[in-house]
């Protein structure tokens, strides 16, 4: 069996197990990776008007990816207690 798959009765349990181990950690490192690039921005910018500007698109752009992962998140979890998974 693929390490992913390990334990996986139904294609559900694939699916979850597939999602919690892969999915998961890269959200959540693509989340860190844009918030530290966003602070790296804001410090770098000087009080240049043009560099302040493109960090404040970096910061709303981390806050609706944040947002969206935590949505997915919930999505996940209503829908597993929905099913019954």
């Amino acid at each position: 069996m693929l390490p992913l798959t390990a334990g996986a009765q139904t294609i559900a349990g694939m699916v979850d197990n597939i999602v919690v181990n892969v999915a998961w950690p890269v959200a959540i490192g693509a989340v860190i990776i844009f918030w530290l690039a966003t602070g790296i921005l804001f410090v770098s910018a000087l009080g240049s008007p043009e560099k302040i500007g493109l960090a404040k698109k970096a910061l709303i752009a981390s806050v609706a990816g944040t947002i969206v992962i935590v949505l997915a998140a919930s999505a996940i979890a209503i829908i597993r207690n929905t099913l019954g998974i």
